[in-house]
């Protein structure tokens, strides 16, 4: 055997390529289903209950859409064109003033709840106290003008509930940052998260609000689509009896809206259409539903963990989540 014949030999030889199934394959094959079993799917699918949710669902998905692509596109702007120092510089020196004065910030600089975690971090990592960085997190994504415009679409015969969200919101927000002040210890956060950073790390800025603006809408429209499912299945399944009795006992109804709120994970410029579509519900647990949700949910509750750490997480979302619905309680009180 030639010394060739011996390297050619020892050449591992390459496993044949394996044919992999991927989403694509998958989805070809059931449009190719539908298709020849559409005779079969018509009779199946054409019930009174199905077209009901169906509707719900539709109705839903098509309203929350247009405020949920502008909230991104606005979200993905911010992130892109707007250097977290500018912020930094219109806060106060004293973290107790600062702390407001971030909450009114939501305001003027809105962002969904995946795009103010990063915002906040960014923040403490420029030098601004985690008190004043955190109020922005909770309020950002609660107080705009996209949320509050979705909120007064979706509940037309209540207006109220517009303030009420409001101020319920900032409040979770300020007090929650004020909190912060008096007992929040700084080795809670990981160091990671305070490390000094530059404003730009080189990145172009289009290109920052392309993969902002695209992430957000992915990951945003995939909870709409799920809360548009529970929603019409709420609609259908859960008997009007049942409805009745959570709606007449406000307490039990406000422990289960808040829970539902962690869970779903709804985008904030999505959620008020959601919670319209309960209308068996009175508004006061519909109204914790929509403070809750953009302050704590499992979304959030991940995304933090892995901003600021799991010791962080772990002490800050219960204590957002009993804040928010104090909060939700005494906006209601208030306005509803």
């Amino acid at each position: 055997m030639t010394i060739t014949g011996e390297i050619r030999g020892s050449r591992p030889r390459r496993p044949p390529p394996r044919w992999k199934i991927t989403s694509l394959e998958v989805l070809c094959v059931l449009l190719v289903l539908a298709l020849v079993l559409q005779d079969w799917l018509v009779g199946v699918l054409d019930v009174a209950v199905l077209r009901t949710a169906s509707t719900v669902f539709v109705a839903i998905c098509v309203q929350a859409l247009p405020f949920l692509v502008l909230g991104v596109l606005i979200s993905g702007a911010i992130a892109a064109f707007i250097p977290a120092s500018a912020l930094r510089r219109a806060l106060p020196k004293r973290t107790a003033f600062a702390v407001p004065v971030a909450g009114i910030a939501g305001v003027a600089l809105p962002g969904c709840e995946c795009a103010s975690v990063p915002v906040s971090r960014r923040l403490m990592q420029q030098g601004v106290a985690p008190a004043a960085a955190l109020t922005f997190l909770l309020a950002a994504p609660a107080v705009n003008p996209i949320v509050l415009v979705s909120t007064a679409v979706a509940f037309p015969n209540a207006p109220m509930m517009v303030p009420a969200r409001f101020v319920g919101a900032l409040l979770t927000a300020v007090v929650m940052g004020w909190l912060w002040t008096r007992f929040g210890k700084a080795e809670w956060i990981a160091e990671r998260a305070l490390r000094r950073l530059p404003d730009n790390d080189g990145t172009s800025r289009w290109v920052v609000f392309a993969e902002t603006a695209r992430h957000d809408l992915v990951d945003a429209g995939g909870f709409l689509v799920l809360g548009g499912v529970f929603a019409a299945a709420f609609n259908v399944l859960v008997p009007q009896a049942w409805l009745e009795t959570l709606g007449g006992q406000i307490v039990l109804a406000v422990i289960v809206m808040s829970l539902l709120a962690v869970v779903l994970a709804l985008c904030s410029e999505a959620d008020a259409f959601v919670a319209a579509s309960m209308s068996a519900l009175p508004l006061l647990p519909r109204l914790v539903f929509l403070v809750v949700g953009p302050a704590v949910d499992v979304k959030l509750i991940a995304l933090q963990a892995g901003a600021f750490g799991k010791s962080f997480a772990l002490r800050f979302a219960p204590a957002t989540f009993v804040v928010a619905i104090a909060s939700a309680l005494a906006a209601g009180a208030v306005f509803l």
